[in-house]
């Protein structure tokens, strides 16, 4: 289960190719091209040319073309050969090149292999695989492309192939492995709420999805497995929350079904709405039940949509303001300072475009996104009031959401002085996604927290998180009418108008170092749908995610 590459027939094993010019190896791996590339060659007696002496005095300098294709053909016609130390001999990291090389021969039983390379970009160089891997009588050709890139090593200023798992596949990572055999897992057939079969030819963005299903009901859906190429993940990728994934399938197991919640209506609208933009990200929510009914990616390979880790902006005044309320430290209709600046912990906030609200209301601030109204609040909280808020009463922040895929559960670290006074305004130390942000927005219009989930827990009996607490009467009543008043008349009024019925938003905008512009994030609820959506490096929330979220909002009817 999960994405494929199209696999093309296979060939035999070949001279490498680089750069038009094709690769003799005369007792060693590739010296012969090394000198038609115009690398210096050792003298029968075993001195050194001028030229070598040369090149030796430049090795502190840039790479010449010469040492870049020359390195790059040597590893690659040892590699291409089954030399694996030869091979692993020019990189920098000859150990691990030998230990991954080695397994792509013996545990992914990949053989047959060519290697073309392409046209040298600096010291980078593309080239192509081919091969076919094997498995008792099963065989099938295997494909792809794959880039390599030439280092000055460390000490000696030799140039090597500098090291990395995606050398070998664009796909590994650190403590990655490929594998040939019986899959690690049955395949299962993934449903939506309507009993109809999802992929990722009609969904592209539920690869990652896909993947994590399998991972965590092929063993329990009554699937048999099959036999296939994958990548087995190791601690690295596991702690960013990355599945295992099949590369290529040899033989086909019996796959199990799971049922999820999508909405195959909604999947698709969401799917359309994020190919409009690049990198964004959005996720529907039914807050009363808790149901995920659509999640999406503009880039497919990772699931930002559920395992971001993002500043989420403004987005968190949501969370922020109701804090405030229950302690008294705001209420949405008394006056509320929205100065131009405020120091705190060292650090002068401001407001976006340095504006300032004189004599107004906290529901002026709340619906202007006033940063300043927040922050000026810092002196009177502890430095794990947010913290406790965002867990007590959202259920956020504790890493124990069972969705029935891999999630991040959002992230309101403990903070004192000026990072806590940044968290307020959704900066600071504070990670979200739009699966978090959904929640937040379900939260405040069903009144309680309830875990999201994509497979119901009586699939299999797992107990779903719960938050210690709900908000007062009162609170979430302020909660909602600040919500909706922006909603209608502040900075989420644009990208709301149409939205119908019950309804409320928030906009956010995350500064992140390095970026021109900041990520857009935008939140809202209407009647019982929640969703929230984040486009990165667009501007602000209101005119990028906004749209986004409000379209969604007003296709569900």
């Amino acid at each position: 289960m999960g994405n494929r590459r199209n696999a093309t027939e296979g060939r035999r094993t070949r001279p490498v190719v680089l750069g038009g010019v094709i690769a003799v190896v005369v007792g060693g791996a590739g010296f012969g091209a090394y000198a038609l590339l115009g690398g210096g060659a050792a003298a029968e007696d075993g001195t050194r040319t001028s030229s070598a002496a040369q090149a030796e005095d430049a090795r502190t300098g840039p790479l010449s073309a010469a040492e870049v294709t020359g390195t790059a053909e040597r590893f690659l016609t040892a590699w291409q050969a089954g030399k694996v130390k030869e091979a692993a001999a020019a990189t920098d990291d000859p150990k691990a090149a030998t230990a991954l090389l080695t397994a792509y021969a013996e545990d992914a039983r990949i053989k047959d292999v060519t290697l073309t390379a392409g046209t040298r970009t600096g010291g980078k160089v593309p080239f192509a695989v081919k091969g076919t891997v094997s498995s008792g009588d099963v065989g099938k050709p295997l494909a792809y492309d794959s880039a390599l890139t030439v280092v000055r090593r460390a000490g000696d200023g030799e140039p090597r192939v500098a090291w990395q798992p995606a050398v070998v596949h664009p796909e590994l990572k650190e403590g990655d492995t490929l594998v040939t055999g019986e899959a690690g897992t049955p395949p299962v057939k993934a449903l939506d709420r309507d009993g109809e079969e999802l992929t990722t030819a009609a969904y592209p963005s539920l690869g990652p999805v896909l993947d994590g299903l399998r991972e965590k009901y092929g063993e329990k859906a009554g699937g048999e497995a099959g036999v296939e190429l994958r990548i087995v993940r190791g601690k690295a990728s596991k702690k960013a929350e990355l599945s295992d994934k099949t590369l290529l399938e040899l033989s086909e197991g019996t796959p199990g079904t799971v049922k999820t919640t999508l909405s195959p209506s909604l999947q698709a609208a969401a799917e359309a709405q994020v190919a409009k933009k690049e990198r964004a990200s959005v996720v529907v929510l039914r807050p009363s039940t808790g149901e995920i009914l659509a999640v999406a990616n503009s880039s497919h390979g990772f699931n930002t949509a559920f395992s971001g880790s993002l500043a989420p902006g403004s987005t968190m005044k949501v969370i922020t303001s109701s804090m405030l309320i229950e302690k008294g430290l705001a209420s949405m209709d008394e006056q509320h300072p929205c100065p131009k600046y405020f120091t705190y912990g060292g650090w002068k906030f401001q407001n976006d475009d340095k504006f300032e609200i004189k004599d107004g209301t906290f529901k002026a601030s709340f619906a202007r996104s006033c940063n300043t109204a927040f922050i000026s609040q810092a002196p009177e909280l502890a430095d794990d009031d947010l913290t406790k808020q965002a867990q007590q009463v959202f259920g956020l922040s504790m890493n124990n959401w069972q969705v029935g895929v891999p999630t991040f559960d959002g992230s309101v670290p403990v903070q004192s002085k000026a990072p806590m006074g940044a968290s307020l305004i959704g900066q600071g130390g504070v990670r979200m996604n739009p699966l978090n942000m959904a929640s937040v927005s379900a939260t405040v219009q069903s009144g309680v927290f309830r875990q999201p989930y994509l497979v119901s827990p009586e699939v299999d009996g797992r107990k779903l998180a719960t938050a210690s607490r709900t908000m007062s009467a009162g609170t979430l009543a302020q909660l909602r009418e600040l919500m909706s008043y922006t909603a209608s008349y502040g900075t989420a009024a644009e990208a709301m108008a149409g939205v119908s019925g019950e309804k409320g938003a928030k906009t956010g905008s995350a500064e992140v170092d390095g970026q021109k512009k900041p990520n857009g994030w935008f939140t809202a609820y209407r009647g019982d749908l929640a969703a929230a959506g984040v486009v990165q490096k667009a501007g602000h929330g209101g005119s990028t995610a906004g749209p986004i979220v409000a379209a969604l909002l007003k296709s569900a009817g």
